[in-house]
């Protein structure tokens, strides 16, 4: 079967040719799939996207125009797949429904103790010869309050390695975790964990219900000197708001690994060109806020088993069969 594979980057080129090799044809594009690059598709049975993405009506209906019959697309995410109308169109639908999360816990407290520690700002110092401490005062992480919203796998994951530290737990969810419970988390509503916590670390998947969880509202809640970490979806934090609250001198770091804006610039070059989001530009200038590129997933163990599915959710649209990862099943 002859697969067009969308958004592939430099180092997951190899790992996806080997996973493929004696199974499947298999062509590598570094562009991202959207209603432009759609008509690549033309003749491919299959294509498999990646998360930045964007597979609205109009994508859809070119891929479908095209021949494709499988989207198998290489995240846990999917709210960039208008699901509806590809079950209109007769496309099936995959993802991949899990994969380790100790690699997006793991970045998620790399982000926190960079900022915390202000890595990043004595790094650069430290180039210059620079070696003065004006700035870079943190505070241990022993002994803070964390607040976990969304204790599911990754959020478990957190958890753990804050109990390890020595932290306090706060947790907030839908359903309550029993492993989080025995780390000694206390479970709270969402207004009190942000007042009480002086790091918040978010694990939820975007919905309607979660969209801008993190507004104005919630970000006045939180404590002044509070870090704020997102490695999750962007569309979760309100980043005009949280500009604004940057603005007014309130929260000692933001460790961000999305943006709700991300897609057609993240996993881009701009370095020559700039960018023309003024919000993103704006909030890359505080000296308290790390943003990376969406790479909490990509580590080899990760990647890896994101192929490894991948592959499978392939093997299973030819053969006609369902799984766990199925969005929208062969009609």
């Amino acid at each position: 079967m002859e697969i067009l594979a969308y958004g592939v980057q430099t180092d997951e080129r190899p790992l996806l040719e080997r996973a493929f090799a004696g199974r499947h044809g298999l062509r590598c594009l570094d562009v991202f799939l959207n209603r432009d690059t759609a008509p690549l598709a033309a003749g491919y049975p299959v294509v498999s996207s990646s998360v930045n993405a964007v597979l609205d009506a109009g994508t859809l209906a070119v891929l479908a125009a095209g021949g494709t019959g499988l989207i198998a697309q290489r995240s846990t995410g999917f709210n960039n797949i208008d699901l509806d109308t590809a079950a209109r169109l007769g496309l099936t639908v995959a993802r991949v429904s899990h994969y380790s999360p100790y690699a997006v816990a793991e970045h998620a407290w790399a982000l926190a103790l960079a900022v915390n520690r202000r890595l990043t700002r004595a790094a650069n110092r430290t180039r210059e010869f620079d070696f003065r401490l004006d700035g870079l005062l943190g505070r241990d992480v022993h002994g803070m309050t964390v607040g976990v919203i969304g204790t599911g796998k990754i959020g478990e994951c957190f958890a753990r390695i804050a109990a390890g530290f020595g932290a306090d737990l706060l947790g907030w969810d839908i359903a309550e975790n029993p492993a989080c419970r025995a780390l000694g988390m206390t479970y709270t509503e969402l207004p009190e964990l942000l007042a009480r916590a002086d790091l918040v670390s978010l694990h939820v998947p975007l919905l309607p219900a979660t969209h801008h969880l993190i507004d104005a509202g919630a970000l006045a809640r939180m404590k002044d000197d509070a870090i704020l970490v997102n490695s999750s979806r962007g569309g979760l934090v309100d980043t005009a708001a949280l500009v604004e609250t940057l603005r007014a001198g309130r929260l000692s770091g933001v460790g961000l690994d999305v943006y709700e804006e991300e897609t057609g610039l993240f996993f881009t070059d701009r370095s020559t060109e700039g960018i023309t989001d003024d919000t993103l530009a704006r909030l890359v200038t505080f000296p308290q806020v790390l943003v990376t590129s969406h790479q909490a997933y990509f580590t080899r163990t990760a990647v890896g088993q994101i192929i490894d599915a991948t592959a499978r959710n392939i093997d299973d649209f030819a053969a006609g069969r369902r799984s766990e990862n199925t969005l929208v099943p062969r009609s």
